[in-house]
């Protein structure tokens, strides 16, 4: 597989996340106020909720039903309920279009 055009960077709000479908994995794109684009997994692990319905903190995203919050960089739970972490998949800038392969996820330690 490879990295396909998910949205324009010019479609982004800071601090709100937009939700995507990639070959039917659904993703949260955020692009945080520092201005750096994050992509992590748009199903919150406590709820079956979408995490794009939620608050971005900061370089976290909250859950709207329960109030996890899980890290942008990392995609681990920052607080209860949830605690299994999100897929974060690399994310690649080109011009105006975000790109993000579905199959790539990011190691994070």
């Amino acid at each position: 597989m490879t990295a396909q055009r998910v949205l324009a960077l010019s479609e982004l709000t800071r601090d709100t996340a937009v939700r995507v479908e990639v070959d039917g994995v659904p993703i949260a794109v955020v692009l945080d106020g520092n201005g750096e684009v994050h992509a992590i997994g748009d199903t919150c692990t406590h709820g079956d909720i979408s995490l794009s319905d939620g608050f971005v903190e900061g370089e976290s995203l909250e859950c709207w039903a329960h109030g996890s919050a899980f890290s942008l960089r990392t995609g681990r739970p920052l607080n209860l309920p949830a605690y299994e972490p999100v897929p974060v998949y690399e994310v690649t800038i080109d011009g105006d279009d975000i790109l993000i392969d579905p199959a790539v996820t990011k190691e994070v330690n």
